[in-house]
């Protein structure tokens, strides 16, 4: 059941292991994308707006949850990599009490606080409560997020990327039928949607927990390799908190683009929640590309391979790049029958806002290719801490838009504020890339002379 990535074809080796890593993000899209369709369709516009308006903050908070443990699975990778299974196994145990920490302070700290942070992006007071309620149940699931994505990222880094999407499809069948019952039948609201995505996750987590019981004994730490110490919890520390801080420092110039756009009313607020969760599913393809880069580049620096490391990027850029013209061409002659689906077709000015939002955004998704693909090799071959700098660049970018474009231009700058941020980290990107490549083909060429 686990796939090693270090031999045969680079192209080959890459697309089977990311066809079940981006299936697993499209179901994980879906808990997201049936929430919309369902409040959208079920309660109206307000109630979308209010579940859109959390959009940022959600990610900030889950995306640092999720960003953490793919840190801490790339030291997994390279254990396996380099067949040391004591090493991968004490990682593994020392990992686990660090999700416990993180996740019982996160979700105290988010749900005390969450109303406050919603006041303070300025949403708007007819879907303040709403939103309020949606999203601080999904913060007192944190601890669900944490051992869903812990567990799917022990399995992957492994070569297993195939598991977790059985499981993450189980899940997203389940959210479909809570999602309904819970908000037409217990008449529960947004609040509804929010719980059935919590517990559908927190499925998807228990089903992954029993089958690594059952299949994989290799990623079953003894109660030796449960022991904290301090040298491996520094290294999963290094790599998986500047991973997680990535996120978080990406998603604070989302925050204040969201605050801006905030100020322009509820349609805008409604047409940018729209937009987004659509783009999020057809750009589900460049996030699988970078996840299989990190393992791929994991196992393969583990195993010393660089020439390989470098034909896996230069794949997974062509594969990023013909995606990106697809989606565009989708996008233009089909964007605004995508609208449709989540608002009535009445609301023509709506529609138009979102295949606006859609077509802009699509216009510059091969540097967003670049934002995941390099970014996540970077990490993969260990240098998690150069994550924190492409999120500052991020930050910077959506800032600009947030703090002076908005209010000269409106919603064509909020269009502009993703793109401009994606330019801006591929400036820090791809010099950093051919840095660390360099660096280590020199290291590596030293090591052989040795």
């Amino acid at each position: 059941m686990t796939k090693d990535l270090t031999t045969g074809r680079p192209m080959g080796v890459i697309v089977r292991f990311a066809l079940p890593v981006l299936l697993a993000m499209l179901f994980q899209q879906f808990y997201s994308l049936v929430d919309t369709l369902i409040v959208g369709r079920i309660l109206g516009p307000e109630a979308l707006a209010a579940v859109g308006s959390t959009g940022s903050l959600n990610f900030m908070v889950i995306g640092f949850c999720s960003g953490v443990c793919a840190g801490f699975a790339i030291p997994m990778a390279q254990s396996f990599g380099a067949r040391n299974e004591d090493n991968l196994k004490t990682y593994i145990g020392n990992s686990l009490w660090l999700c416990i920490f993180f996740s019982v302070v996160l979700s105290v700290v988010t749900g005390v606080f969450c109303r406050q942070i919603l006041r303070l992006m300025n949403t708007p007071d007819d879907i303040l409560d709403r939103a309020y309620s949606y999203i601080v149940i999904i913060f007192w699931g944190i601890p669900v997020t944490y051992l869903y994505n812990m567990l799917a990222c022990m399995i992957r880094s492994i070569g297993d990327s195939r598991t977790p999407v059985i499981f993450l499809g189980i899940a997203s069948m389940l959210n479909i039928v809570l999602d309904i019952f819970f908000i037409t039948v217990l008449d529960m609201d947004v609040a509804g949607a929010a719980a059935a995505t919590v517990l559908a996750q927190g499925v998807s987590g228990l089903l992954c927990l029993w089958h690594i019981k059952k299949k994989f004994a290799i990623l079953q730490p003894q109660r030796g390799h449960l022991r904290p110490r301090p040298w491996y919890i520094r290294r999963l520390c290094s790599m998986g908190i500047p991973m997680g801080l990535q996120y978080s420092v990406t998603a604070i110039g989302s925050i204040m683009l969201q605050t801006a756009v905030n100020s322009l009313g509820t349609l805008y607020v409604a047409a940018v929640a729209t937009g987004g969760k659509t783009g999020m599913m057809f750009c589900s393809v460049f996030d699988s590309l970078g996840t299989t880069i990190a393992t791929y580049s994991g196992q393969n620096i583990g195993a010393r391979k660089m020439s390989r490391v470098r034909q896996g990027v230069n794949d997974c850029m062509l594969l990023g790049s013909v995606w990106a013209l697809l989606v565009l061409l989708l996008y233009f002659f089909a964007g605004h029958l995508l609208a449709s689906l989540f608002v009535a077709r009445t609301n023509t000015e709506l529609i138009s806002l979102i295949r606006k939002f859609l077509l802009t955004n699509s216009a510059f998704y091969i540097p967003l290719a670049g934002v995941n693909i390099y970014r996540y090799c970077i990490q993969g071959i260990g240098y998690s801490q150069m994550a924190i700098f492409s999120g500052a660049m991020e930050l910077i970018g959506r800032a600009i838009v947030a703090l002076i474009l908005v209010p000269m231009s409106g919603f064509a700058a909020v269009c502009l504020a993703n793109p401009i941020a994606w330019l801006a980290a591929d400036l820090f990107l791809l010099p950093a890339y051919f840095h660390y490549m360099k660096k280590l083909t020199h290291l590596e060429t030293a090591a052989a002379h040795a």
